[in-house]
């Protein structure tokens, strides 16, 4: 069995504002191909990821339309309950209907949030139940996202544990080619 750990910014990290935001389609379409290669790969079971506004939610969204196609599962596991209790109704329900859509979702710590130790039990608990992991990162704009990823990186001191990146430079590459296969789309009519 092959469990995937997906991660990366929130949405406020990538200056995105609002569900249609145009930079969200991209950021699926490359999780999208990303998740779909290893699918076709046999390498890839489960995708496995938080409920973060972001990166996580919409690899989730992605994974959920793949199980139409592939036989996937999806988890979504939160690192306290009450995790989106504070976010306005919109966004309250978005996680809703993810969480009901999910075939697996718990908490790691079942209480409301304490302290910063559910956190790090949370990234722990990640590492721990998956194999590998793909995250939408750059290195030179940190960001939230750096914890997981330096506790990633010094995981892999020890274990053997595959970590791919998307980082700003796909990200732009992918919306380049997006632009141009719309440009010849646009001329082929």
């Amino acid at each position: 069995m092959q469990r995937l750990w997906i991660t990366g910014y929130r949405n406020y990290e990538l200056n995105t504002f609002g569900n249609k935001d145009p930079k969200i389609k991209i950021i699926k379409l490359v999780l999208k191909k990303r998740m779909t290669a290893q699918l076709e790969d046999g390498q890839l079971d489960w995708v496995i990821t938080g409920a973060n506004l972001g990166v996580e939610q919409w690899a989730s969204e992605v994974a959920i339309e793949l199980r139409n196609t592939y036989p996937l599962h999806v988890s979504i596991i939160t690192p306290y309950e009450g995790f989106a209790k504070r976010w306005n109704e919109a966004n309250q329900d978005r996680f809703l209907n993810m969480k009901e859509q999910a075939d697996f979702f718990a908490s790691t710590s079942n209480q409301p949030y304490q302290s910063p130790v559910q956190l790090r039990n949370y990234q722990n608990f990640m590492l721990l139940h998956t194999d590998k992991a793909l995250m939408i990162y750059d290195s030179e704009n940190p960001g939230k996202p750096k914890f997981d990823y330096n506790l990633i990186k010094k995981y892999q001191e020890t274990k053997d544990y595959p970590l791919e990146l998307i980082d700003f430079y796909d990200l732009q590459d992918a919306a380049t080619e997006y632009q141009e296969n719309m440009t010849e789309n646009k001329f082929s009519e």
